[in-house]
């Protein structure tokens, strides 16, 4: 078989990224609800992310805003501009941007039939996000075509919330080998919505052919959810052998790390104390929505938002850490602020597949001329910003739909229009 290597996916953000505040429980985005929104500006600073990261050796892909405003789900509910400002909002929202969300990925190595198996999220708990799966499900289609390879699946019915990648880990030795497959789910109690249930990611876990000695279920801690973490990502990532996670993250902390010992022995825990960072700065600075990636060199570095670098508390934790002798060697700020603004760092707007590139569309694999012309298309066609209040406008509408479609045309992807 060919070697195996972690794909990053980042979705390419949306010429109508706005901030309507949709998503409850969301702190970042309920708190810049209503602000101007800088669509141009946010979609370069995720293709110079992904620049970084092709600039580190790795190889890198991408995912294509979905089609919006999208009105057959308006007029779906019989629903015009004049009736709802929340549901126009809705059909506008870019938030197919965070690809962390598009889907939960089980690699080849870890499926009873040698496949790489992708289950699009149903992302039910909030209408914006409920309708984005089955274009997303069009788009995998065509990126992971190839049937000896990869398997797609329907989402999970929607009686179970599933809200993807998000809430998913794996633990290798190495991304190509077998490995232990982690999926946290909250339960409903709480102020804000669990938004991953257990019963999604067990089904996940039977549809993907997991090994029942190789899969661990873990409840994340209500109190992290109530804080503003509504998906685990945002208190948790793990990259091979390696954990790095707040001390809050789950219910029963050290059972959780038992129970993924029980299986890998290998893990190896890197646990910020909230004696150090509390979880209120974690998630503000979105400390765990980071990238751990492993690099050529055999080195593991921790891509963050600059938002870790501004936190006196978190500066400091992340300078202690890299003058000890820990796995993760480096850190890397990024710009993702208008991501950030909107609840979403750098894991959020990455999916991770473990595949051969070779068996992937390459129209969806990025290389620095191709990165180039992207760009160029969006400084071109891309609004410079967005205000609330415009969105339902007929001349914005027209804007957002010709950009997408341009750059589609420029990626030879027009099948997706």
């Amino acid at each position: 078989m060919s070697a195996q290597v972690e794909i990053n996916f980042d979705g390419i953000v949306g010429p109508s990224h706005n901030y309507a505040g949709l998503s409850l429980g969301n702190l970042a985005a309920t708190a810049h609800a209503g602000e101007t929104s800088y669509p141009r500006a946010a979609a370069l600073q995720g293709l110079d992310k992904m620049r970084g990261n092709m600039a580190l050796g790795l190889t890198q892909g991408f995912l294509l805003p979905l089609p919006r405003p999208n009105t057959s789900w308006l007029q779906a509910l019989g629903a015009d501009e004049t009736i709802d400002r929340r549901l126009v909002a809705a059909a506008w929202s870019a938030s197919s941007m965070w690809t962390a969300n598009a889907a939960t990925v089980s690699p080849a190595a870890d499926t009873a039939d040698g496949r790489c198996h992708l289950t699009p999220a149903n992302l039910v708990t909030m209408p914006h996000r409920a309708m984005e799966w089955p274009d997303t499900m069009r788009q995998l289609f065509v990126a992971f075509g190839d049937e000896q390879h990869f398997t797609l699946h329907t989402p999970v019915p929607s009686s179970f919330g599933d809200e993807g990648a998000a809430n998913h880990m794996r633990f290798c030795a190495g991304h190509g080998s077998a490995g232990v497959e982690v999926f946290v789910y909250g339960r409903m109690g709480g102020p804000f919505p669990a938004r991953q249930h257990e019963q999604a990611s067990r089904a996940i876990a039977r549809l993907h052919g997991l090994d029942p000695q190789r899969t661990v279920f873990i409840e994340q801690n209500p109190d992290a959810i109530a804080a503003g973490a509504f998906h685990n990502d945002v208190v948790a990532v793990a990259n091979e052998r390696v954990l790095f996670t707040h001390s809050l993250a789950f219910t029963d902390q050290h059972g959780a790390y038992d129970a993924i010992r029980a299986q890998f022995p290998e893990l190896e825990v890197v646990e910020v104390p909230a004696s150090a960072v509390s979880l209120e700065e974690a998630i503000k600075t979105y400390l765990f929505n980071a990238q751990l990636l492993s690099l050529p060199t055999g080195e593991m570095a921790l891509v963050v938002p600059l938002e870790c670098q501004e936190s006196t508390a978190v500066r400091s934790w992340l300078d202690e850490m890299l003058a000890g002798n820990g796995p993760i060697r480096k850190v890397i700020p990024v710009d993702v602020r208008q991501s950030m603004a909107n609840g979403g760092g750098p894991a959020c707007l990455r999916l991770r597949v473990v595949a051969d590139p070779a068996t992937v569309d390459p129209r969806f694999l990025l290389d620095g001329a191709k990165a180039d012309r992207m760009a160029e298309v969006i400084g071109k066609v891309w609004p410079e910003q967005i205000d609330t209040a415009d969105l339902g406008s007929d001349a914005l509408a027209a804007d957002v739909i010709a950009a997408r479609l341009a750059l589609l045309d420029m990626l030879d992807l027009s099948v997706l229009a």
